[in-house]
């Protein structure tokens, strides 16, 4: 390791050359590639984390340069998938770190195999359905994870130790968190990096194993309204928790308990999962498309056609983003249509 690229981290007294060793020696999964997702990847390569497994099921857009870091107009241009292009930059911005990047939808199956070697989770999804499958494999697996969200100029952020800490599942009916599984209110990217922040540092303090440093709060702000609130939830771990409780059954683990179809949050998108997931070939797809008239884009990892007013993207695991609608029954009709 050159200890010359991290001096000023190890001079920090709390990390130190002990400290940056175990920050070596630690693999962390970052949910979601996004702008908390770019954020947090970029902070923990730069500190020299031993890897990093960054996952996401989307491609860079234009609206994401206002505030996803690592990307670029290029990386916009070409649609490439978010888990692409941020693995591409952070090998750029530290050699020595091992990257790992899935375009995933991430369900239960993969985050628990995912999770078999981590030793934290950052959250930096969009929708609470993948933050309670991350609460109940970090439950079930005794993973540290980190919880953050913002939308507007509003943010915050909890770290949930297992067995420590309430876990989400307790949170829900007494913190007000649901408020923030849609941007439908725009975002300005200081609220992302002082989340960032908030994750981040409670990253570092984990992976050094200075749990004592942790102050077990929920801290949330608004940075227009000159607000902050830091809350004390220890009491608000429950015995009788699905999740963390007593007699545990991780509800949000069981298949019933999936949706199998969404509307993204803050767009006119509805994504579809096929009902198994499965490799379908792109190429061959884009020549049929092709055959019928439609005029296709593709890269390695998607295509890309219109049906009327209709955008679709297909992705080589048999999902896609049908833009231009909210209504399921349009977009599940278009996608039986084309895919069967």
């Amino acid at each position: 390791m050159n200890e010359e690229r991290y001096s000023r981290q190890v001079l920090f007294s709390p990390i130190g050359s002990e400290g940056q060793e175990r920050i070596r020696d630690k693999h962390v999964l970052v949910i979601g590639a996004g702008a908390l997702g770019t954020g947090n990847a970029e902070v923990l390569v730069r500190a020299g984390i031993g890897k990093l497994t960054i996952v996401d099921r989307d491609y860079v857009e234009w609206s994401n340069l206002q505030r996803q870091q690592l990307y670029n107009e290029q990386d916009a241009k070409i649609r490439l998938p978010k888990a692409i292009a941020a693995k591409k930059r952070l090998e750029e911005i530290n050699s020595t770190v091992e990257i790992e990047a899935h375009i995933l939808d991430v369900m239960p199956e993969e985050l628990l195999n995912m999770s078999m070697a981590v030793d934290l989770i950052i959250d930096a999804t969009d929708n609470f359905e993948t933050r309670m499958i991350i609460n109940d494999v970090s439950q079930k697996c005794s993973i540290p994870w980190i919880y953050g969200a913002c939308v507007g100029s509003y943010g915050i952020s909890f770290s949930i130790l297992p067995d420590v800490t309430p876990c989400l599942q307790c949170l829900i009916e007494e913190v007000p968190l649901g408020g923030l599984t849609c941007d439908t209110a725009g975002i300005i990217s200081p609220a992302v990096s002082q989340v960032v922040a908030y994750q981040t540092t409670d990253a570092l303090k984990i992976l050094v194993e200075d749990y004592e440093s942790l102050s077990h709060r929920v801290v949330s702000f608004d940075l227009w309204k000159n607000e902050h609130t830091s809350m004390d939830v220890g009491k608000l771990k429950r015995k009788e928790c699905l999740s963390c409780g007593d007699h545990r059954t991780y509800p949000s683990l069981r298949y019933e308990n999936q949706t199998k179809t969404a509307v993204l949050c803050g767009r006119d998108s509805v994504q579809i999962r096929p009902a198994s997931r499965h490799s379908v070939n792109l190429l061959d797809i884009s020549r049929i498309l092709e055959n019928q008239g439609k005029q296709v884009e593709r890269n390695p990892y998607l295509i890309r056609f219109k049906v009327d007013s209709l955008k679709v993207v297909l992705f080589y695991d048999g999902r896609a983003l049908v833009h231009g609608t909210k209504e399921i029954k349009e977009a599940k009709s278009v996608y039986h249509r084309y895919f069967g």
